[in-house]
């Protein structure tokens, strides 16, 4: 198996104007699905580019016992037809947009339609959960594993929340190791587009947790706030040296303290989008998300775009 970082095998860009595709946004007809249909044309006019509005279908194996039990319309043109009329609330909800949007139905299972479509795709839109799914419910199937099949960013989209509670701008979650900064760079650059700035965060597990296991470390408050000068000394050079390639524009950085999946997922509720890769430090190179990005997307309060990374 190939364990290159996924980076590295896709031949485009992910902004590329090849990818004619522009916006990708799977569609189902579930309040999730709205909300990620409303981000995702959003998406499209920020980026300039043509949305895709897809709804997958699979034909259900049916065994019938009578001739009378066979339906009037075979399975397959049923499903299409259901499909159809579930398309038909997408073109509805975006009656009047002046953008360019293709509707498709495809026949197969959403997760491998999505990735096979996201070769030519400069990011996928999707609601946190499908049709069917619970109030509460975790992150839906295909929003889990769309993250590390897809071809270019997955953005993710939960539970709406009052624009005004939001600050306008970018947060980016690195931890230092190289494939971080692919990351960096994707989210700099939506930032740019957006005009909006960018804070580049990192989070450094608490002395307390250090010092359950490693009791004799010798740890105190003066060395974890050195540490954490550090960290946001190194992260200030990495945002420097990234917004030289967008002028204009604007960074910060900041070093956080606690449990990196708790801290990220509180600050996805402070920021427009908050940007992640799919993997970090030390991960084995596999078909699975990173904990710390699988644990986010379950409990994101915002937006979360997922990098290929």
């Amino acid at each position: 198996m190939n364990d290159a970082p996924r980076g590295a095998t896709d031949p485009l860009p992910f902004d590329s104007p090849e990818r004619d595709l522009g916006v990708l946004v799977g569609y189902d007809g579930s309040e999730h699905a709205d909300l990620a249909l409303d981000y995702a044309a959003e998406e499209a006019a920020r980026r300039g580019t043509v949305l895709t509005v897809v709804t997958a279908y699979t034909i259900p194996v049916k065994l019938y016992t009578t001739l009378a039990a066979v339906p009037a319309h075979p399975d397959d043109i049923t499903a299409e037809r259901t499909a159809e009329s579930i398309l038909s609330e997408a073109r509805t909800r975006l009656a009047g947009s002046a953008r360019q949007i293709d509707y498709r139905t495809v026949p197969g299972h959403a997760t491998s339609v999505l990735e096979d479509l996201s070769v030519g795709a400069q990011v996928v839109v999707l609601g946190a959960r499908g049709r069917g799914g619970l109030v509460g419910q975790v992150v839906g199937s295909v929003a889990n594993a769309m993250p590390v099949r897809a071809h270019c960013p997955t953005i993710v989209i939960g539970e709406p929340h009052e624009s005004d509670e939001r600050a306008n701008a970018v947060a980016v979650a690195v931890d230092g190791s190289e494939r971080s900064r692919v990351v960096l760079v994707e989210a700099a650059r939506i930032a740019h587009a957006r005009k909006v700035p960018l804070e580049v965060i990192t989070v450094l597990p608490s002395s307390e947790e250090w010092l359950y296991w490693y009791p004799d470390a010798g740890l105190n408050d003066q060395m974890v706030a050195d540490r954490t000068r550090e960290l946001e000394r190194e992260l200030e050079s990495w945002a420097e040296e990234t917004a030289k390639e967008f002028p204009g524009l604007e960074t910060t950085a900041s070093a956080y303290i606690g449990n990196p999946k708790d801290v990220i997922a509180a600050r996805t509720g402070l920021n427009e989008l908050t940007v992640m890769g799919t993997r970090g430090r030390g991960a084995i190179r596999s078909a699975l998300l990173g904990s710390v990005s699988r644990s986010v997307l379950h409990h994101a309060r915002g937006p979360v775009m997922v990098v290929p990374s």
